[in-house]
């Protein structure tokens, strides 16, 4: 039987005691609050409506109630009344079913329909709901946080759904696509030598927001902040996805390998002024968004997405705060890669703040304290912030990297000192002392943009299957189809191809920051020239686990190159490499970098240069290697350092790397065109590649 007390205006959300629960929701305009109590997730109407009235059930700004008789599995939603103003940035509205921005659940998907919770009137039967959770129901079983450092981490950016998905994945069909089938592919993540995986958005979000016919994919359309998405477990019982989740961590723990969360706080499935009220905007508008401040009908659309959460609001700062402690504390996730980052630095007015609160109390939180936090250093409205956002704990998205990379191994004139500087860690970004080198995510190709092999088989984006005629995704892409436009059965179009993804790679191996891939370019996965598949949730989209028999060659330098990586002191080093001259003064004893051309000493940053040439030495480690960069399209010759070497790769032969390569017995070595070119010196490490 239940009964209703007043309650407490704290924890926020619903929190689970031996003698009941307590609900806490925020709203300082609304006028009443109704608690709507179901029996079952998917029941048109609530077994139970209890009305929140000030003052009993109000303190301050929050709206309160304990209820006894009721407990973990209990599924609940709010009905917020006030003023439907949006002249003045008010849109309440009494007859839409609004959830609770702390559910740790959320169900009924069978029913829900986004244009209900948009239309005029009672969205009862077709709204979401969250489910009431005890966190402590779970046997962790000894589980801990990895704290892997940056200089130790190879991050893989991926998608929960589409690494499973394909019917060709050998995972069980019940499997596929969800956090259990993702548990399966472990071993194969192992293999390929990453220690963290990268999840595209996990937070409950809204499939429905995509164009007419198609599905939002990505996930980038977030509903719930502190649930995982009911739709990647293969367990649909009540409890399931969160369950299924925790196992997957559990999981990958075990194999040493850390999960990072793509999180969205700029902006949430709601959308602009026609968007549906789903949670937020009936709750209190102008408190979680930013409004136009000449017509408050209007949101401030800094995301690209509609709208932009009010992040430096103190309500909105601490739901975010507490999402982020909620996923490390109770989920054990490992860190965060915050999208569109820049916007959590923007004022309550939208204005960019020197000194944003919000950022600081993420970097400064001690819950947080041992995570990975990376920042997408940029906003939809040109705020771009790489190299400076705010404080010391972030680490970033180094877009300069990736184009800078994309350009020079294109072969692109004027690219070897923005190369150089992106090898040695970008200090021309990075120019403060905490500034260390793995402050730089750097990477090549992610979810946004062209896959591997797609950036080197199209001259142009290909997004006609999105709907709207390819106006979307970016022009700037820096790709080159080596030839051909698409899929070739040229040879040799084929064979340059292959090379310039390994001259790819090994300028990410072997740059100071911490690496991250993109799932399946170690496979050449394609989306056909799509490069926003946002809303393709279909095979242009997942990965196709016969490429893995297909391009065994490619999956095996990935492996190989990436292990080899990890093995060497120059590549864990966590200060930045001293650039010294020609020939190296006596005495020197710290990890450095010798610039040089093709004759020693004498690197040529001319325009119209397209090679590289540098060793890389760490002495106390024993470890000294000469490596040729040649973007250009004929052969070049270099002179060796004095020595003897013995070549570990050069991605112009059948068989690129190989571990106990040949000695070079000539003082001058041909590099062909477009290749890459690593000699290791004799008698410094001879780690193993295999």
């Amino acid at each position: 039987m239940l009964t209703v007390q007043r309650g407490r205006s704290f924890p926020l959300g619903a929190t689970v005691t031996p003698q009941g629960v307590n609900f806490c929701l925020y709203s300082k305009h609304a006028q009443r609050v109704e608690l709507l109590l179901f029996d079952r997730p998917d029941d048109p109407r609530p077994a139970h409506v209890i009305s929140l009235t000030p003052p009993y059930h109000r303190t301050g700004y929050y709206w309160h109630v304990f209820v006894t008789g009721i407990g973990h599995g209990q599924v609940y939603a709010y009905r917020v009344y006030g003023p439907y103003a949006p002249e003045q940035g008010h849109r309440f509205d009494g007859s839409k079913v609004l959830l609770d921005p702390y559910a740790r659940l959320v169900v009924n998907w069978e029913r829900y329909d986004r244009e209900a919770a948009r239309r005029p009137g009672d969205n009862c039967a077709y709204a979401l709901r969250g489910v009431v959770v005890d966190p402590s129901d779970y046997d962790w079983e000894g589980d801990v946080p990895l704290e892997i450092p940056y200089a130790r981490t190879v991050i893989y950016e991926m998608h929960v759904k589409g690494f499973t998905a394909h019917p060709s994945s050998g995972v069980p069909e019940k499997k596929r696509g969800t956090y259990a089938g993702l548990i399966e592919k472990i071993p194969y993540l192992k293999a390929l030598g990453v220690t963290a995986v990268e999840l595209l958005p996990i937070h409950q979000f809204d499939e429905q927001d995509a164009p007419p016919g198609l599905k939002n994919y990505w996930g980038y359309s977030t509903l719930a902040f502190f649930a995982p998405h009911r739709a990647y477990s293969s367990d649909q019982s009540l409890f399931g996805p969160l369950n299924e989740f925790r196992d997957m961590v559990k999981a990958l723990h075990r194999a040493g390998i850390e999960v990072i969360l793509d999180v969205v706080f700029n902006h949430t499935a709601e959308g602009n002024h026609t968007g549906p009220t789903l949670s937020f905007r009936g709750i209190d508008n102008q408190t979680y968004y930013i409004l136009e401040p000449d017509n408050p009908a209007y949101y401030s659309n800094y995301s690209g997405c509609g709208n932009t959460v009010k992040a430096n609001h103190q309500v909105v700062g601490r739901l975010i705060l507490d999402a982020l402690r909620y996923w490390v504390d109770v989920m054990h996730v490992d860190g965060f890669r915050f999208d569109l980052a820049a916007i959590l630095s923007r004022s309550k007015t939208g204005s960019p703040l020197d000194d944003p609160p919000l950022p600081w109390l993420i970097a400064s939180d001690p819950i947080l304290a041992g995570t990975k936090i990376i920042a997408e250093a940029w906003d939809a409205a040109g705020l771009y912030q790489v190299g400076s956002f705010i404080g010391e704990r972030f680490a970033e998205w180094n877009g300069p990297f990736r184009d800078d990379v994309r350009r020079f191994v294109r072969g692109d004139g004027g690219m070897l000192g923005r190369v150089a500087m992106r090898i040695l860690g970008s200090p021309d970004l990075y120019a403060e002392p905490h500034d260390i080198p793995n402050r730089t995510i750097n990477f090549i190709t992610c979810h946004d943009g062209f896959t591997m092999n797609d950036l080197v088989s199209y001259n142009a984006k290909h997004n006609e299957a999105n709907g709207e005629d390819n106006r979307d995704g970016t022009n700037d892409n820096y790709s080159w189809n080596c030839g051909v436009e698409g899929p070739t059965d040229n040879l040799e179009v084929e064979a340059l191809r292959n090379r310039q993804i390994k001259n790819f790679l090994v300028i990410l191996a072997i740059s100071q920051g911490t690496p991250m891939i993109l799932m399946g370019d170690e496979v050449r996965r394609t989306q056909r020239g799509n490069n926003n598949a946002y809303c393709q949730d279909n095979d242009i989209s997942w990965f196709d686990w016969h490429l893995v028999h297909r391009h065994r060659d490619m999956l095996v330098f990935w492996q190989k190159l990436l292990n080899w990586m990890q093995s060497l002191y120059l590549f864990q080093e966590r200060t930045r490499l001293q650039v010294e001259p020609y020939p190296v003064p006596p005495g020197v004893t710290h990890p450095h970098i010798v610039w040089h051309g093709t004759e020693l000493g004498k690197q040529g940053w001319e325009f119209n240069s397209h090679a590289l040439a540098f060793e890389m030495v760490y002495p106390s480690a024993g470890e000294h290697l000469y490596v040729i960069l040649n973007s250009y399209w004929e052969c070049l010759e270099f002179t060796l350092p004095p020595g003897v070497w013995r070549r570990l790769l050069d991605t112009y032969l059948p068989e690129p790397l190989n571990p106990n390569g040949p000695r070079i017995t000539t003082p001058r070595y041909l590099a062909n065109p477009r290749s890459s070119v690593i000699l290791r010196r004799i008698g410094t490490s001879d780690a193993p590649v295999d």
